[in-house]
C-alpha cells in the first residue's frame, strides 16, 4: 500500500463519521475538508504522531509560537499550550495525564500571548486521538465584560451588592492573615421618596447619580463604595487603624449628603442616616457585619435620622426583643389576647357621664400586661396597626351596646387607618353590624392623621360626618398647626393634653393655654375635654377656665367594660 493510502487509512479511522468513497478518494480532497472548517485539528496516531494538522490549527499554533509538523510526536507539542502562568501549567499538564493515561475526553483552556486556547482531546478506535483547536479570546473578553457589567449598578455605574461581596470576602481574608482592620458603612437617604413620588423616577435616579458622585469623592483608592438597593448605599472602609477615621468618614457623609442638590432646575434637600460595624470587634464574618451595620442603622434613624451611629452589642438584643414583641402581636389578634378597657368622660355642667374613651390593652399569656406605650409604635411601624385598629372600632361598637341610650364611645385613630383606604367601610360596617347610631360612635384623631395628603384627609373626615360619626381632635395644642386645621374641619370636639392639666400647679401660663383653647372650642362651637384630671384641685381650675368636659383618673381609671356599670350608677343619669 502507497503512504498516501495508508495515511488516508488511518485518518478514516480518525474521522467519528465514515467517510464516503466519493469523497475520500485522494488525501487532498480530505484535508481541504479539514481546512475549512473555523476550529483547528489535530490527529494523532496510535505512536502518537501528528498525522493531520489543519491549516487552522497551523495558523493558531504559529501565533502561539509553536509549529506542528506531520509525523512529529504531538506530546511535545500538547505541553507547549501551558500558558502563561505556574497555575494554568499545573492546570494542563494536569489534565493531559488524566487524558492520556485513562483514554478519556479531557478539555483544558489556557491563555497564551495575547491568545486564550480551549483543547479539546477524544480518544478514538485503535489508540488514535483527535485534537480540537479554538481561539476563544474574543468569547473570553465578551464574558469577561459581561462579568464585569454584573457586578456594577447600571445606574450609577457603582459596584453592586455582588461585587461588595467579594472585596468583603477579600477585605476579610486579609484580616484574618495580617489583622488589618475595616469598617462596614451602611447608608440609608431620608426624604428620598417624597422626591421619587412628587417629581418621577427620572428626577429621582438623576438625584441618585449626584449621590453616588457625592460618596465617590469621600473615599480612599483603596475603599469601596456600593449601591445594593433603591436608596441603599455602602461604604467598605479598608485598613482602618482605629474607630476615629471612620467616624470621620460617618460624619462627612451625613454632612455631605445632606447638602443641597440642583437637579434639572430643581432645588432638593435630602439627608442620609449611617449605621457603621467594625471587624473584627463587631464580627468576622460578612453576615454578621452588614447585620450588625444595619442594626446601627436603624438605630440612627430612630434617633431622628441624619445622623451615624455605631453598633453596640445591646442593639442586637434589643432588636431580638423587638423581632420577638413583634412575631407576638401578629398571633395576639388571633388568639384574642387583646382587650379593650373604657375611660369615662364627665359633662361639668350637668355633672352626668356622657361617654368613654376605648384603650386597647394587651394581656399576653407570658409577659403580662403589655403597655400600649410598648407595641403601639411598634404595630403602626410594621402596619399591623391597621387590623388592630379595625378589631378595636368593631368591639367599641359592639360594647357601646350595652350601655345606657346617651352614651358615645371614642376610638382613636392612627394616621396608618387613614392611609389604608377601608377606614369608612370598616366604620359602615362596625354600626351595622352591632346596631350602635352613628351619634354615638367618636372618631379621635392627632394632628398626624391632618399631616399627610391633607386634601384626601379631608374628604374621608367629611365622609364620616356625612355618616352622623363625631370627630375630635386629640392632644390639642401639642403641635404646631392645630389652629389651620380648626378652621379646615369643623371639628365636634378638642381635647386638651393631659401635659397642661399637669402643668396647672407648677407652670402659671398653664390656667392661661387652657382658658385660650376653652374660649377658642366655645366660640367655635366646639366641646373642649381636659384630660388628665386626677384632683378635685384641677378639677375646680379646669371648671373655672370653662372647658365642658373632663377626663382622667379623679373621675375614673381605664377599666374593662364589664367593670363600667358600677361607675355609671355612681353617677345621675340623664
Amino acid at each position: 500500500m502507497s503512504a498516501d493510502l495508508q495515511t488516508l487509512a488511518t485518518v478514516s479511522r480518525l474521522v467519528p463519521r465514515p467517510i464516503r468513497p466519493d469523497v475520500a478518494g485522494s488525501r487532498d480532497t480530505l484535508i481541504g475538508y479539514l481546512d475549512a472548517v473555523r476550529q483547528g485539528l489535530l490527529m494523532i496516531d496510535a505512536s502518537g504522531a501528528v498525522i493531520v494538522a489543519s491549516a487552522s490549527a497551523r495558523q493558531l499554533l504559529s501565533d502561539l509560537n509553536v509549529t506542528p509538523r506531520e509525523n512529529a510526536p504531538a506530546l511535545p507539542l500538547l505541553r507547549a499550550l501551558r500558558g502563561d502562568t505556574p497555575q494554568a501549567r499545573r492546570a494542563v499538564m494536569t489534565t493531559l495525564r488524566h487524558t492520556l493515561d485513562r483514554r478519556q475526553p479531557g478539555v483544558f483552556e489556557v491563555r497564551c500571548a495575547d491568545h486564550t486556547v480551549q483543547a479539546e482531546l477524544h480518544p478514538v478506535a485503535g489508540s488514535n486521538w483527535v485534537v480540537t483547536l479554538e481561539d476563544v479570546s474574543s468569547r473570553k473578553a465578551t464574558e469577561a465584560r459581561a462579568d464585569a457589567m454584573a457586578r456594577l449598578d447600571p445606574l450609577t455605574g457603582l459596584p453592586n451588592r455582588l461585587l461588595l461581596r467579594e472585596r468583603l470576602a477579600a477585605a476579610l481574608a486579609r484580616l484574618a492573615r495580617t489583622g488589618e482592620a475595616c469598617a462596614l458603612l451602611l447608608i440609608d437617604l431620608d426624604r428620598f421618596k417624597p422626591v421619587n413620588d412628587t417629581l418621577g423616577h427620572p428626577i429621582g435616579d438623576a438625584l441618585l447619580e449626584k449621590v453616588a458622585d457625592r460618596l465617590r469623592s469621600t473615599i480612599r483608592p483603596t475603599d469601596t463604595v456600593a449601591r445594593i438597593g433603591g436608596d441603599e448605599f455602602v461604604i467598605l472602609q479598608a485598613g482602618i487603624r482605629d474607630a476615629a477615621g471612620t467616624q470621620a468618614l460617618a460624619r462627612r457623609i451625613v454632612d455631605l449628603i445632606g447638602r443641597t442638590y440642583m437637579v434639572e432646575g430643581h432645588l432638593l434637600t435630602i439627608g442620609a442616616s449611617v449605621g457603621v460595624a467594625l471587624a473584627p470587634a463587631d464580627g468576622t464574618d460578612a453576615d454578621r457585619l452588614l447585620k450588625n451595620a444595619d442594626l446601627a442603622l436603624y438605630r440612627a434613624k430612630l434617633d431622628g435620622r441624619g445622623t451615624y451611629r455605631f453598633f453596640e452589642p445591646e442593639m442586637d438584643a434589643r432588636m431580638q426583643a423587638r423581632r420577638k414583641l413583634e412575631l407576638d402581636m401578629r398571633q395576639a389578634l388571633a388568639r384574642r389576647e387583646f382587650q379593650l378597657h373604657y375611660q369615662p368622660q364627665l359633662q361639668l355642667q350637668s355633672g352626668t357621664l356622657i361617654g368613654c374613651e376605648a384603650l386597647i390593652r394587651w394581656r399576653h399569656p407570658d409577659r403580662g400586661l403589655v403597655s400600649p406605650l410598648d407595641f403601639i409604635p411598634l404595630a403602626e411601624e410594621i402596619g399591623l396597626i391597621v387590623p388592630i385598629g379595625e378589631w378595636v372600632i368593631r368591639q367599641a361598637c359592639r360594647d357601646a351596646m350595652t350601655w345606657p341610650a346617651h352614651m358615645s364611645v371614642a376610638v382613636n385613630v392612627s394616621p396608618a387607618q387613614f392611609k389604608s383606604d377601608r377606614l369608612v367601610e370598616t366604620i359602615i360596617s362596625a354600626l351595622a353590624s352591632s346596631g350602635l347610631p352613628a351619634r354615638r360612635l367618636e372618631v379621635e384623631i392627632t394632628e398626624g392623621v391632618l399631616l399627610q395628603e391633607n386634601e384626601k384627609t379631608l374628604q374621608t373626615l367629611h365622609r364620616l360626618r356625612e355618616l352622623g360619626v363625631r370627630v375630635s381632635m386629640d392632644d390639642f395644642g401639642t403641635g404646631y398647626a392645630s389652629l389651620s386645621y380648626l378652621r379646615s374641619f369643623p371639628f365636634d370636639k378638642i381635647k386638651i393634653d393631659r401635659s397642661f392639666v399637669k402643668d396647672l400647679a407648677t407652670k402659671p401660663d398653664g390656667e392661661a393655654i387652657i382658658r385660650a383653647i376653652a374660649g377658642l372650642g366655645k366660640s367655635l362651637g366646639m366641646t373642649t375635654v381636659a384630660e388628665g384630671v386626677e384632683t378635685p384641685e384641677q378639677m375646680q381650675r379646669i371648671r373655672l377656665e370653662g372647658c365642658t368636659d373632663v377626663q382622667g383618673y379623679f373621675i375614673s381609671r381605664p377599666v374593662p367594660t364589664e367593670d363600667l356599670l358600677p361607675i355609671f350608677a355612681a353617677y345621675p343619669q340623664v
